[in-house]
């Protein structure tokens, strides 16, 4: 494996900022070392049909100096597609025929924990490849590039949301992506200064949502010299209710990687928050003392849902995770010359590159409570009761180590 002479580099699952990173970084490193670098495209589904393209886009340093990092997406291309699903018997001897084609020694793969999988699962059938983790859901073990381009598309939107909120005195939710971890929506929305941050590992109470969205709703309102006011709720997608259950769509069917397909958590939770508004005998008076009541018009606060959906993985990357991304390909091809396969980058300090079997990186991370606690004690909602934050407290001797 040390004498590797061509790769070929993969993005795979959800597109996201920093994967145009890996790719260069893969191209330019791969260059560097005389190695031949070449695209194939569309994911897996390009590594299943491999065997059936005329040619491949060689990344020379001529063509990969067309690529700009500092753009979300992936010039590769991505799919949702699991090898393991495709009926064909012979799938794995395909891909092998198809990479013996293009004489491609080795796969640089970039993606998340369905990708991960993937990858465990080519390795154990001897194609050799390494991972670098990508996932704006943030729930690898390791960082991912596109977590910290999806949480400042989050902030902005909800900062954003703010001035329409205030401007007619609503509630405005705020869906974004996180089906089994809430990192972005949690992130996205401290950064944001939300009023409330529902994620999947705090199921939601919703009679402590709706006391807390009253109360600080007709605060403000009441505060202000022109009774204007908001409320804002960030919310991951894979919310979840006071009994621990998903909000899905069961006559959706699944997806390619046989996860139930959801429902709306936005939607939900402003049906919730509007029936208790209605069955709330006090919002009649505070809407009067307000002066916002019209009988049989406006005789509650208006609550609204606002899902931008992909428009938190597209656009432009950050510069952090271009970073981490033009990295982790450069490392990700070092490990191949150094003949190290199946597993996955988390990292480069110095001249240490770090890195862990691809089997444990896809092991799920979730939010840790106890940081969750710390900002309920700042004021932010979580659906549940406020828990105390007991902190403890340890002197470094050196800095703290740093991503990248």
């Amino acid at each position: 494996m040390a004498n590797i002479k061509k790769i070929g580099i993969i993005t795979s699952g959800g597109d996201c900022g920093g994967l145009n990173g890996v790719i260069k970084g893969a191209a330019a490193m791969a260059n560097s070392l005389g190695i031949e670098c070449f695209i194939i495209p569309n994911g897996y589904a390009g590594l299943y049909n491999l065997i059936d393209f005329d040619k491949l886009t060689q990344l020379t340093p001529e063509r990969n100096d067309l690529i700009n990092i500092t753009l979300a997406g992936s010039q590769a291309g991505n799919s949702r597609v699991k090898i393991k699903k495709i009926t064909d018997d012979k799938k794995y001897e395909r891909i092998k025929n198809g990479l013996k084609e293009f004489s491609i020694d080795a796969l640089v793969i970039s993606g998340g924990d369905d990708s991960g999988s993937v990858i465990v699962d080519l390795a154990s059938h001897g194609i050799p490849c390494v991972h670098v983790p990508k996932t704006m859901d943030l729930d690898l073990q390791t960082y991912s590039v596109g977590g910290d381009s999806t949480i400042n598309r989050i902030t902005t939107f909800a900062n954003d949301l703010k001035t329409t909120a205030h401007t007619h005195n609503r509630v405005l939710v705020l869906e974004v992506f996180g089906r089994y971890a809430g990192h972005t929506a949690f992130r996205g929305g401290i950064a944001a200064d939300a009023d409330a941050v529902l994620i999947p590992e705090v199921p939601v109470d919703f009679d402590v949502l709706y006391n807390d969205t009253k109360h600080k709703l007709f605060n403000r309102i009441n505060a202000s010299d022109v009774k204007a006011g908001y409320y804002l709720i960030v919310v991951a997608e894979g919310l979840k209710n006071a009994n621990g259950e998903e909000i899905v769509d069961e006559g959706a069917g699944l997806d390619a990687f046989g996860h139930k397909k959801l429902a709306g958590a936005g939607k939900y939770v402003c049906q919730q928050l509007s029936k208790k508004f209605k069955s709330d005998k006090a919002i009649k008076d505070l809407m009067k003392k307000t002066h916002m009541y019209v009988e049989g018009i406006y005789d509650i606060p208006e609550v609204r849902e606002v899902s931008p959906g992909h428009l938190v993985r597209c656009g432009y990357s950050s510069a952090y995770d271009a970073n981490f991304g033009k990295e982790g390909g450069a490392a990700a091809v070092l490990l191949l010359k150094k003949g190290m396969t199946g597993v996955t980058i988390s990292g480069v300090s110095g001249k240490t590159v770090k890195y862990m079997k691809t089997e444990n990186a896809i092991k799920q991370k979730h939010v840790d409570l106890n940081q969750v606690e710390l900002h309920e004690n700042m004021g932010i909602c979580f659906g549940r009761k406020p828990k105390a934050y007991s902190p403890e407290f340890e002197e470094l001797k050196q800095s703290p180590e740093r991503y990248m």
